[in-house]
């Protein structure tokens, strides 16, 4: 999945770098078969456009960045709460202890491993799977006559533990709309048309300032795209998720 992922980023970023820079060639060749007259005025229209482009991308990274923040907070609460559900089965009657903790196990070796494939849904059924059996266990051992005085500590406990993993598991499916990429796209080849057309005053062509244009919204467009994804990109989220990895260390077990 993540070498798709970095296959298809790539690709994508390069095939808007050519795309912009044959929008800002024809823009040239569009621009140097206008008289002067008909070229005034450009640059006003030049500054709309690159400002526009300008708001639009840096509200998308903005965007990107709030959502990755939010990320890594869902991830340190959800490693609080297991933590802390782990530490609440020690309340539970001792012969009911082994098995729900087996099942605890199961639970976090099945969340770990959607970090590897957050967009498959073998790992979100074994999640659904351990999450049921860690739940009707617990629930089994707190009506057991000598559970009661654990019932407030564990279940509460787990409820908070699901829901903190749920939230982050729907977190990683939050992004800007599709229309939101396709203006971006657009608003890149529009400000890279204009820009040509208004170069077409100078008399020289200059490839250099033709490829810095190109390349700088590209790039930023592409560092936006990894901050989306940080279990598939490169700015990534690793750090956080060594905490749970951490946690089921401490575990021990298989």
């Amino acid at each position: 999945m993540r070498a798709r992922f970095a296959v298809a980023s790539a690709a994508a970023v390069i095939a808007l770098f050519l795309a912009m820079m044959l929008s800002l060639e024809l823009g040239r060749e569009i621009g140097a078969m206008q008289t002067s007259e008909s070229r005034a005025g450009v640059g006003v229209v030049d500054g709309v456009v690159s400002a526009v482009l300008a708001l639009l991308l840096g509200f998308v990274f903005s965007g990107a960045m709030a959502r990755f923040d939010q990320r890594r907070q869902l991830i340190v609460q959800q490693a609080i709460a297991i933590r802390t559900a782990w530490q609440r089965v020690d309340s539970l009657p001792p012969d009911a202890q082994a098995e729900i903790r087996t099942n605890f196990r199961r639970f976090v070796d099945a969340l770990l491993a959607s970090y590897e494939d957050s967009a498959g849904s073998a790992p979100a059924a074994a999640i659904t799977r351990a999450q049921e059996e860690v739940w009707s266990r617990s629930v089994a051992a707190c009506v057991a006559p000598d559970g009661e005085r654990a019932r407030m500590l564990v279940l509460p406990s787990l409820n908070e533990m699901f829901a903190a993993v749920e939230r982050e598991r729907l977190a990683r499916r939050i992004h800007p709309p599709a229309v939101i990429s396709v203006m971006l796209a657009l608003m890149s080849l529009l400000a890279a048309l204009v820009a040509g057309f208004t170069m077409a005053n100078s008399g020289t062509h200059k490839w250099l300032l033709d490829v810095a244009v190109a390349a700088i919204v590209s790039l930023v467009i592409y560092v936006i795209v990894q901050i989306e994804y940080p279990r598939l990109g490169l700015v990534r989220v690793d750090p956080f998720d060594r905490a749970l990895v951490e946690l089921r260390a401490a575990m021990g077990g298989q």
